[in-house]
């Protein structure tokens, strides 16, 4: 199922895909998460929901539960020919390694857009580094997505400027700020340009720091306009 980044896209992150259904009001996709769950290739060939997948299958060194290997990669090749699969999560150091370059590829190859991601879980790096992170992110992928961990507004506020500079050089960018420091980014960074939103159906599911509840993600940006 393809998805459409040229507008705001919110996704339900989850490991149980027998979330989806619990989902459709408020998501427009579901990022499934490969690294978190249990036989998730076989959860995938049998998954018949309505809503396209994000498939991501986050490592270790970059706050997800999947081994840095070459496994893990392979289970990303796969999950990109599902038919429900809109999009493929691939995090930049991996393609700038040359180890990922062969997954974008096969997603390509199989209509898959291909979401180019980076997280840094100490700070929120300066301004010009952002840009220059999501500018070469865009140039390996379809999204460039930025996670950054906000100690203060100031650096949510360099955030929304590095999203803002992106997006009016004509890419397609999803940035957030986590932390509670930058929870209020969540909802106020596709004012700025951001295409996509993240958040459990249930706020004990949460799989980064400061996310908001599917419900209340999809209530603040409607009210904001963000989309």
């Amino acid at each position: 199922m393809a998805i459409d980044f040229s507008s705001f896209v919110l996704a339900a992150a989850t490991a149980d895909l027998s979330d989806e259904p619990a989902a459709r009001d408020h998501a427009d996709a579901v990022e499934f998460r490969l690294d978190l769950a249990t036989d998730p290739l076989d959860a995938l060939a049998g998954y018949d929901g309505e809503s396209p997948l994000i498939a991501t299958n986050r490592p270790t060194c970059e706050g997800g539960e999947a081994a840095d290997d070459a496994a893990r990669l392979d289970a990303l090749e796969v999950a990109a020919e599902h038919d429900a699969v809109g999009a493929i999560d691939v995090e930049l150091a991996a393609l700038e390694r040359g180890d990922a370059a062969a997954v974008a590829d096969h997603a390509r190859d199989h209509g898959t857009a291909v979401i180019v991601s980076t997280h840094d879980f100490e700070g929120t790096p300066h301004r010009d580094a952002m840009a220059e992170t999501l500018s070469e992110a865009s140039r390996l992928g379809d999204v460039a997505k930025l996670a950054v961990t906000a100690e203060g507004a100031g650096d949510v506020l360099d955030l929304l400027g590095a999203t803002w500079t992106a997006t009016t050089a004509g890419e397609t960018v999803a940035t957030m700020a986590m932390g509670e420091a930058g929870r209020h980014s969540r909802a106020v960074a596709p004012l700025y340009g951001s295409k996509i939103g993240y958040a459990p159906v249930d706020p004990a599911d949460a799989t980064a720091p400061g996310q908001y509840d599917l419900a209340t993600l999809a209530t603040l940006v409607d009210r904001l306009g963000g989309e």
